[in-house]
């Protein structure tokens, strides 16, 4: 920096923000004081602190922002001590709000193009993990006809009504709801169309989610009435395409992709479920390549799973160790950013940025 940039010999804010204005944001492009992200600056004598506000509890590359940071401060004469608080707001999707009124940050759907892929397991997952790292999340059961997120979260019931309104189970951390809560396990759902779409507007709006920043919806397979209902009754941020790894389940996770895509709901990416030597590896990533989105990456096949899904223990919570719960603990944060970037980029008209890793 030169003299003109440091007057009187003093560090100022506006010297501590000239500096930082040089520091890029790695996935948005955009340094950190023109997105708002640098708050509460304070200094005392030589030293100096100050806050990078994230735009998800889970960004992967905190770690470059700190070094790069850092450098660009040292620039400053005279700055001794600096110390980097970190806090995180998960960006607003406006036409949330604008359509529904809601509570709701982000809106995630989680789906696929055919049963079986565990894409209820990757919701029930996800959600708990994004808790962990120190997010507000629900979980909406919107697999109308056979829903089963309370038996993998391990809660039979809900709580009672509240203020005419329904409330949530939660357990892990994560606020969860489900048509399981209302019907006998016995008693099956033989709906059209628009009773699916009533039943699932009502789980959206007759209940007291409170506020969220991330609301995760477990959608049946398929591209029926369910996801047509969804994309009508709320505004998606994004969706997770979720397949196995054989081809065959790569072609009916294709015909997903291209739903929502006609839906203008943004793809986040696809993920590869049941990864390994049993089922094989790779057409997850192809699948990803061939249509130009983000690869999130794979989770091992892994027989705890399973079983920790009857028992109404994820893997996340039971066996971190386990490389499933480990490639949970490690997407998770690339969905987390990958979203933020993409909601960012939809509020400022901007086309969405490839993210790095």
């Amino acid at each position: 920096m030169t003299d003109h940039d440091y007057p009187d010999g003093k560090i100022t804010k506006e010297v501590v923000l000239k500096a930082l204005g040089s520091v890029i944001e790695p996935e948005l492009h955009r340094d950190l004081v023109s997105l708002n992200m640098v708050r509460d600056i304070e200094i005392k004598g030589s030293d100096l602190s100050f806050t990078i506000m994230l735009t998800t509890p889970a960004c992967p590359l905190k770690g470059k922002m700190e070094a790069d940071s850092k450098a660009a401060l040292k620039q400053i004469p005279g700055l001794n001590n600096v110390r980097i608080n970190w806090d995180s707001k998960v960006p607003n999707d406006e036409r949330i709000r604008q359509q529904i009124g809601s509570n709701f940050r982000i809106t995630i759907a989680i789906t696929s193009g055919k049963g079986g892929v565990g894409k209820t397991t990757v919701a029930v997952n996800l959600a708990i993990e994004l808790a962990n790292l120190g997010a507000q999340v629900g979980l909406l059961d919107a697999d109308i006809l056979g829903p089963n997120v309370p038996m993998m979260m391990g809660e039979e019931q809900m709580p009672p009504p509240r203020n005419r309104k329904m409330v949530p189970a939660e357990r892990h951390g994560v606020k969860f709801m489900s048509m399981a809560f209302l019907v006998k396990p016995d008693q099956p759902l033989v709906w059209r169309g628009p009773m699916l779409h009533t039943a699932i507007k009502q789980l959206l709006t007759d209940v007291d989610w409170g506020e969220l920043d991330y609301l995760i919806i477990d959608l049946p397979p398929g591209t029926g009435d369910a996801q047509l209902s969804l994309a009508q009754s709320v505004p998606l941020s994004g969706a997770i395409i979720v397949t196995q790894p054989m081809q065959v389940a790569a072609a009916d996770a294709l015909r997903g992709l291209k739903m929502f895509e006609k839906l203008d709901v943004p793809i986040i990416g696809v993920l590869e479920n049941m990864s390994g030597d049993f089922f094989g590896s790779g057409a997850g990533e192809q699948l990803a390549r061939n249509n130009d989105v983000e690869y999130l990456g794979s989770i091992p096949l892994d027989a705890q799973v399973r079983v920790g899904g009857d028992a109404g223990q994820p893997i996340v919570v039971v066996d971190r160790d386990s490389e499933a719960a480990k490639a949970f603990v490690a997407i998770t944060p690339i969905i987390a950013a990958r979203i933020s970037v993409i909601t960012i980029a939809n509020q400022s008209n901007m086309i969405p940025i490839q993210m790095v890793g």
